[in-house]
């Protein structure tokens, strides 16, 4: 979805209420601002609300505010003359007359400058604006779709946001749910992200297995659809590679990409909370500890905590450590469990 297709997927009552809003703004020759979590789809809603006016013909252009600095934002924006700073060696269109009978797409416009600001609120009030280190006041036709994931309002009591440029922004606010609320997106577009890289690997995509859809669907997705779709292709690719044709399980692992005993720092964090466990667990002990006793305890603490966690389910007790049902089922009965999960026989 996300840099990969301008489709808008999902079918939860929050979101097509969103694009309900987007439908019925579209068409407004004003300001409008998208508000939404990283990686809600900010910029996507922005490109519909282009095409659904009346300016669809002309450039959808777009910058993300937050990539730049006060004064290559400023150049950005309004363009700037030769000899306005530092190796400018020739004048420079900014990206206000490049959007002429157009859109532009402001991204993170809370992190820009209140010199910046001041020169939006001009714009955005009579159309006028001047390049950097230039005389001459000049004019563009543009519609000006803003985004952010601030509250601004908070910003301009703490004074960090013009008020008045506020003002005329927000001459309508789309907000876009996050991705937990939206029952049924998740995996709706875990397939769709997880059939693009089939694609990619030249493969038919087998799905997801039932417990992988409830595990996705049940994850809060902090970074919304953008971590949604990374952990998807993710999980797909080391899947299909390994077992092309069965269905794709869901592993707690792929969720971090980082996740490495070798990453840098990894090895002192587990020195340090392997001491912690063997102070804990032999402080009662004089002498040397058996290694085996000890993996032995934390195998079964491990299984317990498996087991515990899923009602007493088995297999999805597996799946939670990581292990295939056989394996789960060779612990089990290494450590003697009774018929009662959970419980080893007296």
């Amino acid at each position: 979805m996300i840099g990969e297709t301008t489709q808008l997927i999902g079918e939860a009552p929050a979101w097509l209420s969103a694009q309900e809003h987007v439908s019925r703004v579209a068409p407004l020759e004003r300001p409008i601002l998208v508000i939404g979590e990283r990686g809600t789809g900010k910029e996507l809603i922005g490109e519909r609300l282009h095409f659904l006016s009346k300016r669809w013909e002309g450039p959808f252009v777009k910058v993300n505010c937050a990539a730049l600095s006060e004064q290559l934002l400023d150049s950005e924006l309004f363009g700037h003359e030769r000899g306005a700073f530092t190796g400018a060696t020739e004048q420079r269109k900014g990206r206000f007359e490049l959007a002429d009978g157009g859109t532009i797409f402001l991204d993170e416009i809370a992190t820009a400058s209140r010199a910046v600001q001041e020169k939006l609120l001009r714009i955005v009030e009579y159309g006028e604006f001047q390049r950097l280190g230039g005389s001459r006041v000049l004019t563009t036709n543009v519609r000006i779709v803003a985004a952010t994931n601030m509250h601004l309002p908070d910003m301009v009591e703490r004074g960090e946001f013009r008020a008045d440029l506020l003002d005329r922004l927000a001459f309508d606010v789309i907000t876009l749910p996050p991705l937990r609320a939206r029952p049924g997106d998740a995996s709706l577009l875990a397939d769709f992200f997880a059939r693009r890289i089939a694609i990619e690997m030249a493969q038919d995509f087998p799905g997801f297995a039932p417990s992988a859809i409830a595990a996705i669907e049940g994850h809060d997705w902090p970074g919304n659809v953008r971590e949604l779709r990374n952990f998807a292709q993710r999980l797909a690719h080391r899947s299909m590679l390994v077992a092309p044709n069965e269905p794709v399980r869901f592993d707690p692992a792929v969720l971090d990409p980082f996740a490495s005993p070798w990453r840098p720092g990894a090895a002192k964090i587990v020195e340090t909370e392997t001491r912690t466990h063997l102070t804990t667990e032999t402080s009662a002990l004089h002498g040397p500890i058996d290694f085996n006793t000890e993996i032995g305890r934390l195998e079964l603490r491990l299984v317990d905590e498996a087991l515990a966690a899923n009602q007493g389910h088995q297999g999805r007790a597996a799946e939670t450590l990581g292990l295939t049902y056989h394996q789960f089922r060779g612990l089990l009965k290494k450590h003697g469990y009774g018929k009662k999960p959970g419980k080893p026989d007296a």
